[in-house]
């Protein structure tokens, strides 16, 4: 059986100018990065703004497990199906962080027969958006330093500085470090952290910002620093907006890439969902809705993490209104849900499965909230009974879902096409009735229980003593009615990765929280999560390699 990798480099790609061909898009209206890539410019996206907006469909899925999910690979075969069936659709998707690469988890780009190309491109250096995002936020921590240095007319209080330098690549040891280590000249000693590139608020707000007016204007408001009164520093105090802006002006840009049957994707940002608000840009996402008639898209990790977010975050930001949802399983996974250890997965058991479809249950229940109709599909594998495949299907319905099986990973579009037909199917016969979980004016504590109660099952939350202060603190500073980013392990609905299948009345612990101000959410910290990994022992890195004549392998 092939490999992801070698699909992928056995694909004949058309020209990406064909393939944006197919949107009615100029050749002139393209910035390229070689035969296979694109940026849209500006003022095609100007030429769209008169246009109606298409379908919205956000693709989700269950907690990861070891299993494997494949809600990249559905989002990817579900376009494939509706190009297939004669629909004129586009995939927005996340670029993928080196971190996972070269980590454990891998790339972002589908697998098998339902993946977006070039594969390693994408998986690695891409068109350089994550670099410039790198760049600028850690431009604007060495500005913060060198003000200090050089006499620190705004009083910043060194004690107090909150802005993290970062790095897309899973390296503990510079979770916390000590700067400013030498002779005067080189700086005040002083603690320091960095995140992953894909945690940087950068990151947040280059995916929020309508446009260049409005990426300025809320990197203006990023707040590094208190001063000795306990007033913020922000961005714009230290002048380092223009420059930031200047680094990441091609970035804004959404970029433009294919899938293996030149399906016309859309992959731009990538926060995480565990630590960061877990959705691909919004100027990609509006671009794509008016370029199509639908718009295919994910959010990151399970339901609980990234489709609220990208309901409580994203879509009340942006004001957008998805039409359907689809909700990505697995038997396998659920089995693993169900306590079945990872080799022995292939072997029908319907009670492992029983028990841990209430994994599946949760999510469903969860995205009834938002009033938006569901599609569960069960990407398949060749283990797959028909008994237990027909068991998920009847659980599904019974709760007033839809169902379909996608077979996307084997057959590329052919395998979606009962999915896209299912997804078209519910968007013309069920409305949406698209409502927010929470209000701008309930108080921050609030919505944070209201989140970790009715999306995670908690039955309390534990605010660390820290976490209390900051949450008064914030409230005083005018914050209150921003929306909640939770930083949550993504392996479990609560706060502890090892409780699978649906943990229900546990206490979450709130560690932390602090302020967004550019991006214009508030993050909690739940638990131990990090916004930092670490490598494995084994890390994926080990099985990467280029060849002689420039080809890479190991690369998933």
């Amino acid at each position: 059986m092939k490999t992801d990798i070698e699909i992928a480099q056995e694909a004949v790609l058309s020209p990406i100018t064909e393939v944006a061909g197919k949107l009615g898009i100029d050749a002139d209206e393209l910035e390229l990065y070689g035969k296979y890539k694109a940026k849209i410019s500006d003022e095609y996206m100007r030429k769209l703004e008169s246009n109606p907006d298409g379908k919205l469909i956000l693709v989700t899925a269950i907690n990861p497990t070891p299993a494997g999910e494949g809600k990249t690979t559905t989002t990817v075969g579900l376009g494939q199906a509706f190009d297939k069936l004669g629909k004129k659709a586009i995939i927005a998707l996340r670029e993928p962080s080196l971190g996972p690469c070269f980590g454990i988890k891998g790339g972002a780009a589908g697998g098998g027969m339902a993946q977006v190309v070039p594969m390693e491109d994408l998986n690695l250096h891409f068109t350089g958006d994550f670099h410039a995002i790198t760049s600028a936020n850690n431009l604007l921590a060495a500005l913060l330093d060198n003000h200090i240095q050089q006499g620190n007319e705004l009083g910043i209080d060194t004690r107090q500085i909150v802005w993290k330098r970062c790095l897309d690549m899973n390296d503990r040891v510079l979770r916390n470090i000590v700067v400013g280590l030498g002779n005067k000249m080189d700086g005040f000693v002083r603690e320091d952290h960095f995140v992953i590139t894909v945690a940087s608020e950068i990151m947040a707000v280059l995916c929020l910002a309508d446009d260049m007016h409005d990426l300025k204007e809320r990197l203006s408001r990023i707040i590094v620093a208190y001063n000795y009164a306990g007033d913020p520093v922000t961005a714009g105090d230290l002048k380092a907006v223009g420059a930031m802006a200047a680094l990441l002006k091609d970035a804004l840009k959404p970029n433009l890439i294919q899938t293996l049957e030149h399906t016309p994707a859309l992959v731009h940002g990538g926060p995480f969902a565990n630590i960061a608000h877990g959705c691909n840009s919004v100027r990609a996402t509006k671009m794509a809705l008016k370029m199509a008639d639908y718009c295919i898209t994910e959010a990151g990790f399970g339901a609980d993490l990234g489709a609220e977010k990208f309901f409580d975050i994203k879509c009340r930001m942006a004001g957008l209104k998805p039409d359907a949802v689809v909700l990505v399983a697995t038997v396998r996974a659920l089995k693993y849900n169900g306590g079945v250890k990872k080799e022995n997965l292939n072997t029908e058991n319907l009670e492992a499965l029983q028990k841990g479809i209430v994994n599946l249950e949760k999510h469903i229940e969860n995205l009834q909230k938002y009033g938006v109709p569901i599609v569960v599909t069960l990407n398949a594998f060749v283990s797959d009974t028909e008994a237990e495949i027909a068991f998920v299907q009847s659980f599904c319905e019974e709760r007033g879902c839809e169902f379909a099986l996608s077979e996307v990973w084997e057959k590329g579009g052919e395998g979606g096409i009962a999915l896209a037909e299912k997804v078209i199917e519910t968007i013309e016969t069920k409305e949406s009735h698209f409502a927010l979980l929470y209000e701008d004016d309930l108080p921050l504590k609030e919505k944070i229980n209201r989140i970790a109660s009715e999306i995670y099952g908690a039955g309390s939350v534990n605010f660390a003593p820290a976490a209390e202060k900051q949450l008064e603190k914030l409230t005083k500073m005018g914050f209150g009615k921003l929306p909640v980013c939770m930083a949550k392990n993504q392996y479990s609905l609560s706060d502890d990765p090892s409780l699978l299948g649906r943990p229900v009345g546990f206490e979450m612990l709130v560690r932390e929280v602090y302020v967004s101000a550019g991006a214009g959410f508030v993050v909690a910290l739940t638990g131990t999560v990090v916004t930092m990994p670490g490598l494995s022992k084994t890390p994926a890195a080990y099985g990467i390699d280029v060849n002689d004549e420039g080809l890479i392998t190991g690369l998933f």
